[in-house]
């Protein structure tokens, strides 16, 4: 994500809105979609929002001031109508009705489980998680962020972000080790 791209997709709005914001849709959508479906757990209210997020990435991309890389600020716009969604609907705790992530069985310790179990297990344990650190988590964990990355999105230190990876993931093996 170099800020060289990120300017020459904001050149190609200014010259054209449409096409422009086709090709940031074309060039961040599958990783915003992602990170709204982890939070929402369910597909049609990620598309939902996501229709949300770049209706807003329209209106406000003229006042996008380039002191980030492009997808931290459009993740931003993401992560809060998501909150906001989420706290509105109030489905925080919802289950997922779609298909799982994981499709096939694992046997750990002698016991079978299948995609379904596994993915309920580990949606369940981010679910106990502080918010902030169940997203520092899903963004390092998941979408294989650097911390630096990470940082950037949300406006926090490295060190900060380090600690909270940290402490999200203990927590979430001392879950998954009491199973």
């Amino acid at each position: 994500m170099s800020l060289d791209s990120d300017k020459l997709l904001i050149e190609a709005f200014n010259a054209n809105k449409e096409l422009g914001l086709r090709r940031i849709m074309e060039k961040f959508q599958e990783r915003v979609y992602w990170q709204i479906r982890r939070m929402t757990m369910n597909h049609q209210d990620t598309e939902d929002i996501m229709q949300n997020v770049f209706i807003k990435v329209w209106h406000n991309l003229p006042k996008f001031q380039g002191k980030s890389a492009l997808y931290s600020w459009i993740y931003r716009i993401a992560y809060n109508e998501t909150v906001t969604f989420l706290r509105k609907e109030n489905k925080m705790k919802k289950q997922d009705i779609d298909q799982p992530l994981i499709q096939n069985s694992v046997i750990i310790e002698g016991k079978e489980w299948s995609g379904n179990e596994i993915s309920a297990l580990l949606k369940n344990a981010i679910a106990t998680l502080p918010e902030k650190q169940a997203q520092v988590f899903e963004l390092k964990y998941f979408d294989d962020l650097k911390y630096s990355e990470i940082s950037e999105m949300l406006g926090t230190t490295v060190g900060g972000l380090k600690a909270s990876y940290h402490l999200a993931v203990k927590k979430i093996e001392e879950i998954l080790k009491a199973i």
